[in-house]
C-alpha cells in the first residue's frame, strides 16, 4: 500500500539555497497536486552557516536526528570553504549527512533540454558515482581522515575501495540501466592504479554478469572526458568511483548545457537526499539570479526515488510533471541568463509551475 503523506526535510543551506530551495519546493507542489499526492509536510532544518551562528555547528544534532525520522529530504549547497575555524577544516555539510546515512550512490543526470546550449546535443546520461570511499579522505575512514603529513614538507593520501562497497554501486548502475537503455559504461584507471581502481573494474564486470541483458564497456578516466567531449549522446550509465564521477559529472553537466540544469541525488537503499550539483554562487545570492533547474530536477528525482520505494505511482508522475514543466517553460522562451534568458530565480520557477498546472487541466 502506498503511504498516504509523506515528510520531507528542507535544507536551504548557504549563498542561493535560500533562493532555489523554495523554488523547488513550489514547483514540487504544483506537481503534487496535480498529479493527485497528498500536501507533503515540508520540514525546514537548520543547516549551514546561520546554524553556525545558532547552534555553533553547520550541521546540528536537532537537525541529524529528525532527518532520520524524515521520509527524505531536500538539501541546498553549502558554502563551508567560507565557515570560521575550525568549521571549515571539516567535514562539510553534505558530506557529513551523507557518511551519518550511508548514502553511498550518487546518482547525476546530464541532459540536454532544448534551447539550454548543450554542447552536445541529444546528451542523455547518468553518473553513478560510489560516494563512500576512493580518495576522497573525509569520507573513506570509519574515524579520522585518509590523509596525514608526516612532514610539514610532504603530504600523504591513501584511498580505500571494497567489494562490498563496489558490488552495491554497481548493482544501482545496472538496476538503473534496465530502465533506461540498457547500456553501463565502467570508468577507471586500472592501467595505473591496478589494485585499487583494478578491484572496482574487475568487481564492476562481476556483477555485469548477472545482467546479460546490459551492454557493458570501459574506459580509462583520462579517455573518457576525451569521449564524452565527442560523444556524450553515445552514452547511457556510467559508473566509476567516488573521485572520478564526482570529476566526470561536472563535465557532463556543461556538456549537457549548463551546470545550473546538473541534478543529483544521494541515497541508500531506504534514504535518499536530493541536492544539485552545483555549488551556492555566493556571488548572486539575495540577487534572484541563480538558476533553480538543477535544484528541481533534483527534487523531481527524489519524487521518482520515492514513488519507487513506496509504490507509489502518483509521485512518479509528480516526477514526470515536473521535468515536462521545466522543458515546457524553456521552450517557451522563459530561462535564466545562464541558459540565454531574462528570467529571474522566481520568474523562473513560477513559469515551471504554471506550465505543470496549465497541462493538467
Amino acid at each position: 500500500m502506498t503511504k498516504q503523506n509523506y515528510r520531507l526535510g528542507l535544507l536551504e543551506g548557504d549563498g542561493i539555497g535560500a533562493e532555489i530551495v523554495p523554488a523547488a519546493v513550489q514547483v514540487v507542489d504544483a506537481a503534487i497536486e496535480a498529479a493527485g499526492v497528498p500536501a507533503i509536510d515540508w520540514m525546514p532544518l537548520p543547516l549551514g552557516r546561520s546554524a553556525i551562528d545558532d547552534h555553533g555547528t553547520p550541521v546540528p544534532d536537532v537537525t541529524l536526528k529528525t532527518l532520520s525520522e524524515l521520509d527524505a529530504w531536500l538539501l541546498g549547497p553549502h558554502d563551508s570553504a567560507a565557515y570560521p575555524e575550525p568549521h571549515r577544516s571539516r567535514l562539510n555539510p553534505s558530506g557529513t549527512i551523507r557518511k551519518r546515512f550511508d548514502l553511498f550512490a550518487n546518482i547525476r543526470p546530464a541532459k540536454a533540454i532544448e534551447g539550454a546550449n548543450a554542447i552536445v546535443a541529444g546528451t542523455d546520461l547518468v553518473i553513478v558515482r560510489e560516494n563512500t570511499q576512493g580518495f576522497y579522505a573525509d569520507r573513506n575512514t570509519f574515524a579520522g581522515t585518509g590523509e596525514i603529513m608526516p612532514t610539514p614538507d610532504v603530504a600523504i593520501a591513501h584511498g580505500i575501495i571494497t567489494r562490498d562497497a563496489v558490488e552495491r554501486i554497481a548493482h544501482t548502475a545496472f538496476d538503473l540501466a534496465r530502465r533506461r537503455r540498457n547500456k553501463v559504461t565502467i570508468v577507471h584507471k586500472a592501467n595505473v592504479l591496478r589494485l585499487t581502481t583494478g578491484l572496482f573494474r574487475d568487481v564492476c564486470q562481476e556483477v555485469a554478469t548477472q545482467y546479460p541483458e546490459v551492454e557493458v564497456d570501459d574506459y580509462h578516466i583520462d579517455a573518457m572526458t576525451v569521449h564524452l567531449l565527442r560523444r556524450a549522446d553515445s552514452f547511457d550509465v556510467i559508473v566509476t568511483e567516488n573521485m572520478f564521477g564526482d570529476i566526470l559529472s561536472d563535465l557532463t553537466g556543461e556538456i549537457a548545457g549548463s551546470l545550473g540544469i546538473a541534478p543529483s541525488i544521494n541515497a541508500s537503499h531506504d534514504q535518499a537526499m536530493a541536492q544539485a550539483a552545483h555549488g551556492s554562487a555566493p556571488d548572486i545570492a539575495g540577487r534572484n539570479l541563480a538558476n533553480p533547474v538543477a535544484m528541481i530536477l533534483s527534487s523531481a528525482m527524489l519524487l521518482d526515488w520515492l514513488g519507487a520505494r513506496h509504490g507509489d505511482d502518483r509521485l512518479r508522475r509528480a516526477a514526470e510533471l515536473v521535468e515536462s514543466g521545466v522543458t515546457s517553460a524553456v521552450r517557451a522562451g522563459t530561462s535564466t541568463v545562464d541558459m540565454g534568458g531574462t528570467a529571474g530565480t522566481s520568474e523562473f520557477a513560477t513559469a515551471i509551475a504554471t506550465a505543470i498546472t496549465g497541462a493538467e487541466k
